[in-house]
């Protein structure tokens, strides 16, 4: 199926198009990524989330079936949380999507990665549907060394992988540890924020990112107290916009 991102009738005149057994290389290539910190971190991220799901009454088959559909953590855990607070299906559509813009920035950021003159855009729109903070680190940090005819087959690896991996988790605590913590439960949720912030603080190439982060870390707090209910999208507009007026004023200082 993702061998038709770069379809052989789209190869350049006098160029070999890539070999079906390209394609399914570079997947597996991708698919064992999930033997890693980063996806050890995200499973362990979703025990608690099936450890939630379990006490929202949400039954085994509903709570892998929302792991593959929605498949962002957070998401996720906004549906759960609507769930049990009895909202309608209106509200708690709107709420999943809000919550869902965050991952606008990363797929904008990945999909020119991904992308060659010849890749067809319903692979990307499909492959957009795996971008979450895992598997948009992994990408990031590695997709550069994959030739770009295999990237779409990649990362098809790295997302579909990930689902599945999670998706196993979640049936799995159902069915063997339906009796952890609550503040077991919430511990684990904090892995993945916790793995996000330092990856990004590694990875970040200019200055400016760091000083996004610091500004995240800052306000945060101090709109949680004045604005609780839009804190999120404060701290964001707010650190964004001081994080990208710090960086034109450094490179005019660095001068031309």
């Amino acid at each position: 199926m993702l061998s038709a991102g770069t379809m052989p009738s789209d190869a350049p005149a006098g160029e070999q198009p890539p070999a079906t057994g390209d394609y399914l290389r570079w997947y597996l290539r991708g698919s064992l990524r999930i033997v890693s910190l980063p996806a050890l971190i995200l499973a362990s991220s979703f025990v608690g989330f099936a450890a939630l799901a379990m006490q929202a009454g949400i039954t085994l088959p509903q709570a892998v079936f929302m792991t593959g559909m929605v498949w962002a953590l957070p998401a996720k855990v906004v549906m759960v949380g609507a769930i049990m607070a009895g909202n309608g299906l209106p509200a708690t559509a709107f709420a999943v999507a809000l919550s869902s813009v965050r991952l606008t920035p990363m797929v904008v950021a990945l999909v020119p990665e991904l992308r060659t003159p010849h890749t067809r855009k319903w692979v990307l729109y499909l492959l957009s549907h795996f971008v979450a903070v895992t598997s948009w680190v992994i990408a990031m940090s590695d997709v550069r060394a994959v030739p770009p005819a295999m990237r779409t087959a990649w990362y098809g690896g790295v997302g579909s992988s990930l689902v599945m991996l999670n998706m196993c988790v979640v049936a799995a605590v159902y069915l063997l540890a339906s009796g952890l913590p609550p503040a077991a439960s919430a511990a684990l949720f904090l892995l993945t924020p916790i793995y996000f912030l330092t990856s990004l603080w590694g990875s970040a190439r200019e200055r400016a990112g760091h000083v996004a982060m610091v500004l995240g870390l800052v306000l945060g707090p101090l709109f949680a107290i004045l604005t609780p209910d839009f804190s999120l999208l404060a701290t964001g507009a707010a650190g964004g916009v001081l994080a990208y007026l710090y960086h034109r004023w450094a490179r005019r200082r660095a001068g031309p």
